[in-house]
């Protein structure tokens, strides 16, 4: 139960983007199209997860016996780099034309402050292992989700008649400020 409760606190009560504000970069800058928001949320999901066993790895096996916690975050932004290197590696390897969809996006999920925010969050409450894994996986699962159900509205926002002052950014802000809104109300759940 407790692993549940986990997974849902990472995913919609205290979801990265629409709680913590982090990962707003990829947020706004990738949920135009619903198919390259699911694919830049998978993308997430696996170096989050990825992120999560690897720093947990090295800070309970490496960093806390040799006293060297101190260079956690370097460590961590190190794994993070190496880890969205090796997707991108694999992405472009597998998928060429999910690779040119991300663009420039892909690279920059390196400087995700989400990512790094999970690492961190997962070391502060002291996760074990599993626990951990389940806190990335539920991260890149609210992550995905966020992104999905912006670009929905944004494909639709498309076909509106938004006022002209409105258009493109400003009701894009508008609209991730009333999701926010809306995810605060998953607070009350647990």
């Amino acid at each position: 139960m407790e692993l549940f409760i986990i997974f849902i606190s990472a995913a919609l009560i205290n979801n990265f983007v629409l709680s913590y504000f982090l990962g707003i970069c990829p947020f706004v800058g990738v949920s135009n199209k619903l198919t390259s928001a699911i694919s830049m949320g998978m993308a997430t999901t696996f170096v989050m997860t990825l992120t999560a066993i690897v720093s947990w790895l090295l800070y309970n096996l490496i960093l806390i016996p040799y006293n060297l916690d101190f260079l956690q975050i370097p460590s961590f932004i190190l794994v993070i780099a190496s880890l969205v290197q090796f997707v991108e590696m694999v992405i472009k390897k597998v998928s060429q034309p999910l690779y040119r969809a991300l663009g420039i996006f892909l690279p920059l999920i390196t400087t995700n402050c989400a990512i790094l925010g999970l690492a961190l969050l997962a070391s502060m409450r002291s996760y074990n292992f599993l626990e951990g894994v389940i806190f990335g996986l539920g991260a890149g699962a609210g992550f995905t989700l966020a992104l999905v159900i912006m670009a929905g509205i944004r494909e639709e926002l498309d076909l509106a008649d938004v006022p002209k002052p409105f258009r493109g950014a400003p009701i894009t802000l508008i609209v991730a400020g009333i999701l926010a809104l809306a995810f605060m109300g998953f607070a009350g759940m647990i």
